[in-house]
């Protein structure tokens, strides 16, 4: 499994990702496949296929010591363009 981040960037229009998890870290729990892109169909394109992972965080990993149940999960699938190395700078 690899551990990723979340692109942490706010672009104007339409995004499937959510705001709480951009700059997050978690790991890919698994590849969907490649579908087309949904943020360029939103505008009438067909949007080229691009790979969805549905990737694993902890809630540790999002709330930090907010966090009730540390170790809870939460999985959400999420476009490659989003993810980076985790050890990104």
């Amino acid at each position: 499994m690899h551990r990723v981040r979340v692109r942490d960037y706010m672009p104007p229009g339409h995004v499937r990702t959510p705001a709480y998890l951009r700059g997050k870290t978690g790991t890919i729990e698994r590849t969907l496949g490649p579908f087309p892109n949904p943020e360029v169909r939103a505008y009438g394109h067909t949007g080229d296929p691009l790979p969805l992972h549905r990737v694993r965080f902890t809630m540790s990993e999002i709330w930090g010591p907010a966090a009730e149940r540390p170790d809870d999960t939460l999985e959400a699938e999420i476009y490659a363009h989003w993810l980076e190395p985790a050890d990104a700078t």
